[in-house]
């Protein structure tokens, strides 16, 4: 069996975020929201967090990066005391649609806004708009359940006929061919996608859009648009059904399957050998993307069929969404600070060690100096 890295520390923080009455400082000004308090000890405050504003920040969005945001929450409670940062991983869509309507500091999406809500982002950022700013990448995996099946290769063509209920056993002639030595069952595949509006759902038909264009028909989407299949809510939720059932395949983050003791699917690129889902092998891919936004924002354009040796094509970049000008005043001191610290070398460093890929310096870089100049 492919040897999947632990990773124990991804869930203290959320946990340890507790909920007070305190004032929620937002994007558009104040709100009844409740906020996170100190997080608990037990883990030593990174080196250098120029702390900055007061009270409780409000932010929402990418369950992908629920397990970074955890780590970076409870780092940065750790080194400046009496603030919080409560963040909700209710998903890319929600999160955006919540920054739209001014209800938090910042969102978390892995879909950058696209122009509609660019000129949306007018109304909530006085003077300004909402910008895209790369934080934290890595690979979506494909995790797969499967008795007797330690190891499995499939191409973007198997998985786009996968998930759109066109191959409904493991042991189609198709699935045979990518794997010859492996004694397939017969079980009825189960194949689960998000029932939510998802960042993770737009890469994972990004990729099967862009490399089987002959077989997945549908246009990349947050919503998913494939035939068949069964969903559920969140990264989570599809974790959760793969785990417990057989003969079931889905999508999420690294940090999901590794969590889970779920293996993941090898994928055949047209490279010399089939990728693994490795954070290695996701930043050889992000790498190899390109800035597309303009000005200050960041939003990036990744190639998804890539058949780079070692280069694993299903990845997704999250961004947070603040805006460039106009952020609430208030606020405003605190959002810096903690974004100034994800974007650090010890807030990027900690990725890494969560089964997540660090955005590459000469991006990070970028960021780091958007997020200074926001006001």
């Amino acid at each position: 069996m492919k040897l999947q890295p632990t990773h124990r520390l991804r869930a203290i923080a959320f946990g340890a975020v507790a909920v007070s009455s305190a004032l929620v400082l937002t994007a558009c000004g104040s709100d009844d929201n409740t906020g996170g308090d100190k997080a608990e000890g037990g883990s030593k405050a990174p080196s250098n967090v120029k702390c900055e504003g007061e009270g409780n920040l409000l932010a929402s969005g990418s369950s992908a990066q629920k397990n970074a945001m955890d780590i970076w929450v409870r780092n940065y409670q750790a080194a400046c005391e009496g603030v919080g940062i409560n963040y909700k991983p209710t998903g890319s869509g929600a999160g955006v649609q919540e920054f739209l309507q001014g209800k938090t500091g910042f969102a978390g999406s892995d879909s950058a806004l696209d122009e509609t809500e660019i000129e949306q982002s007018k109304k909530v950022c006085k003077g300004g708009q909402g910008i895209n700013l790369p934080m934290v990448g890595g690979p979506v995996a494909v995790g797969y359940n499967l008795s007797g099946v330690d190891n499995l290769v499939l191409d973007a063509e198997t998985l786009a006929k996968i998930f759109d209920s066109k191959i409904t056993k493991w042991d189609d002639p198709a699935i045979k061919k990518l794997n010859p030595d492996t004694d397939l069952p017969s079980t009825k595949i189960q194949a689960f996608h998000r029932s939510d509006e998802s960042g993770t759902t737009d890469n994972f038909t990004e990729y099967l859009h862009a490399a089987a264009p002959d077989v997945w028909k549908y246009e990349p989407a947050k919503a998913w648009a494939g035939k068949g299949g069964q969903s559920a809510d969140g990264s989570a939720g599809v974790a959760t059904n793969v785990k417990n059932n057989d003969g079931a395949i889905g999508y999420f983050e690294l940090s999901y399957a590794t969590g889970n003791d779920i293996p993941t699917v090898d994928l055949d690129t047209g490279a010399g050998e089939p990728v693994e889902a490795t954070v290695e092998n996701a930043t050889k891919a992000i790498a190899a993307g390109k800035v597309v936004g303009e000005g200050n924002d960041l939003a990036m354009e990744l190639d998804y069929a890539t058949k780079a040796e070692g280069a694993y094509p299903i990845v997704l970049v999250t961004y947070e969404i603040v805006c460039d000008k106009g952020n609430n005043k208030e606020s405003l001191d605190l959002t810096k600070s903690f974004l100034t610290y994800t974007a650090s070398e010890d807030g990027q460093k900690a990725l890494a060690e969560q089964g997540y890929a660090p955005i590459p310096d000469e991006i990070i870089t970028k960021v780091r100096s958007t997020v200074e100049s926001l006001s």
